[in-house]
């Protein structure tokens, strides 16, 4: 086994490790205050769905990556290659998606109650278990293509294939591939749309809010945030985070769609880059985020 393949093997077991730890973690912390009867945010619903797509990713990714990485190839059957991808598929999906309704429901959540979304503000909290079990659906049935482009890679059927190091994907016809991709891509370049929209509106009401309060204090110093600034301040950060990694998983990822043969590094180096937002989203909600460490919200 070469000393690159080592590193990027410790890598992602690094990764995968921190970050179902520090997921688990922010999850049981939640839980707990379920059962102690705490009142939430209405958007910790979505983190806590965002927690469970990011372990989802970490668990059926980055394990078998890290396996492949330290050079075990065939430790996987092709039921078990068809299940991996699959969920993996849909926890990234989801992890998406979350992300996404988080930067909407919190730009309405701060919106002054005389904005042309004070009523949406008021019923937007009842929606949100809604909004999230319709992006699972979505995720389920979109990524249902997902097993039949897999196998494992004891399968001698497929002469042409795509190696993902512990399974394989067909090299299929470029009209077929492309169809592919962009059916599985509809909902991520969807939420790519409406965060960008929904960070500007946070920013804009923030400022707004700044430069009201500064009116009415005048040069008041040491000017306290409020509970819901910290929050949206903490979404912002965790939004252009992902906005980043996405933009850097996507630049690998179109790298190895154009390649015809692409090396074992490149496919590692691209799961890596989708490995980085799971395993740290955890990490930036527990520390720019006040309310976490007790999460009752008074």
């Amino acid at each position: 086994m070469a000393f690159g393949d080592f590193m990027l093997g410790m890598i992602f077991l690094t990764l995968t490790v921190v970050g179902i730890l520090g997921n688990f973690y922010l999850l049981s912390s939640y839980l707990y205050l379920d059962c102690s009867g705490c009142r939430l945010r209405c958007t910790d619903l979505i983190i806590k769905h965002l927690i469970v797509a990011n372990s989802l990713f970490l668990l059926f990714r980055g394990i078998p990556q890290t396996m492949a990485a330290l050079g075990f190839r065939h430790f996987i059957s092709d039921l078990g290659c068809k299940l991996v991808f699959y969920v993996h598929r849909v926890g990234r999906g989801m992890s998406f998606s979350s992300t996404c309704l988080l930067s909407v429901f919190q730009a309405i959540i701060i919106s002054p109650r005389d904005s042309r979304w004070a009523e949406l503000k008021v019923k937007a909290p009842r929606y949100t278990g809604t909004c999230v079990f319709l992006c699972w659906i979505l995720h389920l049935l979109v990524n249902i293509i997902v097993p039949m482009c897999v196998t494992d890679n004891g399968n001698n059927n497929i002469t042409k294939r795509r190696d993902f190091g512990y399974c394989s994907g067909g090299n299929y016809k470029r009209s077929v591939y492309v169809i592919n991709v962009a059916l599985l891509s509809l909902p991520d370049v969807l939420c790519l749309g409406i965060m960008p929209w929904a960070s500007g509106s946070m920013v804009l009401i923030l400022y707004r809010h700044k430069q009201r309060f500064q009116h009415l204090h005048g040069n008041s110093p040491f000017p306290r945030s409020s509970p819901e600034s910290r929050a949206t301040h903490t979404v912002l950060f965790l939004v252009s985070t992902f906005v980043s990694l996405y933009t850097l998983s996507f630049i690998m990822h179109i790298w190895w769609a154009i390649s015809c043969n692409p090396s074992q590094l490149l496919v590692h180096l691209s799961a890596l880059t989708n490995a980085f937002f799971p395993a740290l989203s955890p990490f930036i909600l527990m520390s720019r985020d006040t309310n976490v460490p007790r999460l009752c919200w008074s």
